[in-house]
């Protein structure tokens, strides 16, 4: 009796824990059910997958969609449709929205917000300060928690941990991986007067590589005193890349595309204002240094740190000027073009947008394409051109700082728990997203 599934992809080029070959993937109540042959199964519905290739559907580990307080820059809804037009199946929002979220009412504000409204799964962060520290250990296991997240420098908003007790306290009070913004805030505040008016190039000059190593190695000697854990975002230091790859045992390293595709000075002088973000994009040499994070294996996941704000504030001159930019609809597209270009394995791309995720964080039944899990795929066009623009952007702000740039590879589809969520271009069923769950919190 031939089997049937509620979804069969046919003819894919697929690429998982079992390596690399053509195939069909079933799909059955959400969940992957068979790979290989399936020519004699049937299904409510079937994806001819010709010519593309099948991964396992990407997560986004650090994007902020600024709802609530902050939704004429971006929302749940509308930061979710950037996301699976990029072939991201599950992003995990951070904390520092109006009001920051730090206690039950504000997390569970956010989930509720998000449910069946947002297009992709979700999970959202809490917010470490010194006035929730003792709750925290409670905070972190609430349903669609993905973690704590302490800001060490201050960037966009309130959320502010600076001082070495203080990120002790958190460490003592936590027991999942804590996620960290690291840069030393001190440091900081003694070079803000050194920013030059109205010139984007100083930005990676006040906000030096010191700032960031110096933070890093503090947050380190405090995870080792206290024998926790540490998940540090966004590093874009050579040196940090180097320090990190000896603290593997208790650190694990998320890495940015912008930081490794775009360079200061050249950024700056180019798109001034939407070139900045926090930690500021760097020269050469660091970038460099990052790329050695992935070929070296150092780097665990890739994040996007989108963070948008509109074209209207990102014109006011620096220092005015708000950080951050979006990136979760070209995470995928920019990397796939670093692929394509040769400067890493596609294989080595599956393990920092899907695989790392899982690891680093302990998503149940996400991360692979095994069965069991839960049925999410992303389907590229490996050979596909396109050029980024920023009248393609679902997000509200409406700009990428890639504008203009050819890439080679690009998402054809986005499937959620076996539902076709975007296919070519187009976002093809209403909003089904739910909350991500976590082995350490079920």
């Amino acid at each position: 009796m031939a089997r049937t599934f509620d979804l069969i992809i046919r003819n894919a080029d697929i690429i998982n824990h079992a390596g690399r070959g053509k195939g069909d993937i079933g799909i059955l109540n959400g969940k992957f059910a068979a790979f290989g042959d399936l020519s004699q199964a049937d299904a409510a519905e079937i994806f001819d997958a010709t010519g593309l290739l099948a991964m396992p559907g990407v997560i986004d580990t650090q994007v902020h969609f600024r709802e609530p307080g902050l939704e004429w820059k971006e929302d749940l809804e509308t930061g979710s449709q950037a996301a699976v037009m990029g072939g991201v199946v599950a992003v995990f929002e951070m904390p520092n929205t109006n009001p920051n979220t730090v206690n039950v009412a504000t997390f569970e504000d956010k989930l509720k917000r998000a449910y069946h409204r947002m297009h992709c799964d979700h999970a959202f962060y809490i917010g470490g300060t010194h006035e929730n520290v003792m709750l925290l250990g409670e905070l972190e296991r609430l349903p669609g928690c993905c973690g704590v997240k302490v800001f060490m420098g201050a960037s966009t908003g309130t959320l502010l941990i600076a001082d070495d007790a203080g990120v002790a306290a958190v460490l003592a009070n936590v027991n999942r991986r804590a996620t960290f913004h690291s840069e030393d805030e001190y440091r900081l505040t003694e070079r803000r007067p050194l920013a030059r008016e109205g010139d984007w190039t100083s930005h990676d000059y006040v906000r030096d590589a010191q700032s960031a190593i110096q933070s890093t190695q503090r947050l380190v000697r405090l995870a080792r005193e206290a024998g926790k854990r540490i998940h540090v975002l966004h590093v874009t230091t050579r040196e940090e890349i180097e320090f990190l790859r000896d603290h593997k045992d208790i650190a694990t390293v998320e890495l940015t595309p912008q930081h490794l595709t775009l360079e200061a000075p050249e950024a700056y002088e180019r798109l001034k204002g939407l070139a900045q973000m926090n930690p500021p994009i760097r020269d050469k040499y660091h970038v460099e240094g990052l790329w050695r994070g992935i070929t070296g294996g150092v780097a665990d996941v890739l994040g996007s740190d989108h963070a948008p704000h509109t074209l209207e504030e990102k014109a006011k001159p620096y220092p005015q000027s708000p950080s951050g930019m979006p990136g979760v609809q070209t995470l995928l597209p920019v990397m796939l073009n670093h692929v394509n270009e040769g400067r890493m394995t596609l294989e080595r791309l599956v393990d920092l947008t899907s695989a790392g995720a899982q690891r680093v964080f302990g998503v149940a039944n996400k991360g692979r394409m095994a069965e069991g899990y839960d049925g999410d795929v992303t389907l590229v066009d490996l050979k596909a051109k396109r050029v980024l623009q920023h009248k393609d952007m679902r997000t509200r702000s409406g700009w990428t700082p890639f504008d203009g740039m050819e890439v080679t590879g690009w998402p054809k589809a986005t499937i959620i728990r076996g539902k076709v969520v975007m296919r070519d271009d187009e976002i093809v069923r209403p909003s089904q997203g739910e909350a991500c769950r976590f082995m350490e919190a079920l």
